[in-house]
């Protein structure tokens, strides 16, 4: 078996450089290694090595000293972290960042979750795996908003396959061109109230149907890596999962860069500036500090892949300063760190099902139920009160009768405790689209730095009136689907949401036509340094209303293969 390991450094000079290692950074590792390019591939955070170091992936509830919850103690090292109610749990708060050792500042509320280690959040990501459609490539065009995005889905659909065919993503092919299908393993089941809610979706509605998530786990079969096998059904893919069922970096595209003897790989080096030279208006390499000594080092490429993560990455750009780009990197246009986006969520309806008493589920299935987006598709579908659209996640589940049985822990009255069952629940949650504000941003404070002497970052950006309108609807046609499908106690609810708390963060160093109005090209070039790409999060145009993070693996891998074409030809 591989083990990922750091190598010491024989020089300061290689072919490639790439900034990350999460989805889109080992993405860029695996594709530039297996092209022969000599590779550095640099981590800001500490090493981890697959298995090794996931101390709590076989953890029950009962082994923590204060059950897998949030405690004070935690909340007071990862305030920010915590909000989400579920990332700083006792099982994972050891892969997102302490927040008073890593602080950002807030104009605006907008929560920044990340995790510094190698892998990142592919680790702990959500992995629902969807390709955005025709629509959301000329959304933008066709409405007037922000800017056009340099391709369309025709561009980017065999990418979307050579990523689906190697990572391995399970789901239901429907034959929607608003939701497009792409290769699929096997799908995983649905429960029985959630066949039930889908045969009403088909029988009320012409223009909604329910399926399965599209998740990037193996449901059969294996996969290349550490190892890859099929789900265990576990649900505890957040800790690390030994069995690399799921999608990681850790377990898939680094190995795979690493196996040809291409990649080196440093962590704990936080890249912070890329070096340009005005002569040959090209990038010659990155500026990195040690986080263990504080030592600053420079090394140098033929071409940089920046795959930080949006908020990163779009930083490590706008401290490159120099006379030609004193505004950072790439930023002719100004518009590198506005646009931010994210998915607006937690808003949506739940019921309770009378039937169904004689039945329950088993396993602990690591995905949920998906509506596709409905609204603003043509036709009758088009609304007045806001743009875009929305999809629903959720699931249909029967939990054990009392919640203190898990305090209970053993005994008789345990054993009496977990024999009684709820009803059989629903819930379905709305996953919304943003759209790509200029006044929303993100930007640096040189006057509070960080403990390496390096600005932290701000954000001042909140959902608007189109969004506001949009989670309008959302409530209520969740709550009027789940009516009208025989749930009881139905209830509508919109919670406190802000921006960043969908972990989506996207669009502060978009693609883009026109260097006037975007920092990258078509293949996610930066439009005035031809030999820097940037393939994470940043470079969206437009958010789509679903998950983005195959987007970003098949705009890497496209990316990597315009890069290799154009060193061949001598052009960057």
């Amino acid at each position: 078996m591989l083990i990922l390991k750091k190598i010491e450094l024989e020089t300061n000079e290689f072919e490639a450089i790439v900034v990350g290692t999460g989805v889109s950074g080992g993405w860029a590792a695996k594709e530039l290694c297996e092209k022969g390019l000599k590779t550095l591939v640099l981590e800001r955070g500490r090493m981890v090595k697959h298995i090794e170091d996931y101390p709590t992936m076989h953890k029950d509830p009962w082994d923590f000293p204060s059950g897998n919850t949030i405690t004070k103690a935690t909340i007071e090292r990862q305030p920010k972290q915590s909000r989400t109610g579920y990332t700083t749990k006792e099982s994972d708060k050891h892969f997102f960042v302490d927040d008073l050792d890593h602080p950002y500042n807030e104009v605006q509320r907008f929560d920044w979750m990340r995790g510094y280690h190698l892998g990142g959040r592919s680790i702990t990501w959500g992995r629902q795996s969807y390709r955005l459609s025709p629509l959301d490539f000329e959304a933008n065009l066709k409405e007037g908003v922000a800017v056009d995005w340099p391709m369309r889905y025709s561009d980017l659909a065999p990418w979307y396959s050579y990523v689906e065919n190697y990572i391995g993503v399970s789901g239901e092919s429907l034959g929607l061109d608003h939701f497009p299908d792409g290769q699929y393993l096997k799908p995983m089941e649905l429960t029985c109230v959630e066949e039930h809610f889908k045969t009403s979706l088909k029988e009320q509605y012409t223009d909604r149907v329910l399926t399965i998530g599209r998740t990037a786990h193996i449901t059969e079969g294996t996969k290349p890596g550490l190892g890859r096998s099929a789900c265990q059904y576990r649900n505890r893919c957040r800790r690390g999962c030994p069995f690399s069922a799921y999608f990681s970096s850790l377990t898939s595209t680094l190995p795979a860069a690493e196996a040809t003897g291409n990649m080196t790989l440093r962590p704990n080096s936080i890249a912070y500036q890329v070096m340009y030279d005005a002569d040959s208006k090209r990038a010659t390499g990155v500026k990195i500090i040690d986080t263990v000594t504080k030592e600053e080092i420079e090394f140098k490429a033929k071409v940089v892949f920046l795959c930080a993560s949006a908020v990163a990455s779009t930083g490590i750009l706008m401290q490159s300063t120099s006379d030609r780009f004193p505004n950072g990197l790439g930023n002719d246009s100004g518009e590198l760190g506005h646009n931010l986006m994210d998915h607006h969520f937690q808003v949506g309806a739940k019921g309770v099902f009378e039937g169904f008493k004689d039945k329950y589920h088993t396993g602990r299935r690591p995905n949920g139920i998906y509506i596709p987006r409905f609204r603003n598709i043509g036709g009758k579908t088009n609304q007045k009160n806001f743009l875009r659209g929305y999809g629903y996640q959720g699931d249909g589940f029967r939990n054990g009768g009392n919640p203190s049985a898990e305090e209970l822990a053993f005994g008789k009255e345990f054993k009496s405790e977990i024999l009684n069952v709820d009803q059989w629940s629903m819930s379905i949650n709305g996953f919304g689209e943003t759209l790509p504000y200029h006044e929303n941003k993100m930007y640096l404070d040189y006057d509070k730095k960080d403990q390496w002497g390096l600005p932290t970052v701000t954000f001042d950006a909140t959902i608007r009136e189109n969004e506001l309108e949009m989670r309008k609807d959302m409530k209520e046609q969740a709550v009027e689907m789940l009516e009208k499908a025989g749930f009881k106690n139905v209830s509508g609810y919109d919670n406190n949401y802000a921006l960043g708390l969908g972990i989506h963060e996207m669009g502060t160093a978009r693609m883009g036509r026109d260097p006037k109005t975007s920092v990258l090209g078509a293949y996610n070039q930066v439009h005035s340094v031809p030999n820097v790409y940037v393939t994470d999060g940043a470079a969206m145009t437009s958010a789509s209303n679903v998950n983005p993070s195959l987007t970003y693996m098949a705009l890497t891998a496209r990316a990597v293969n315009h890069a290799v074409e154009q060193l061949k030809k001598m052009n960057i």
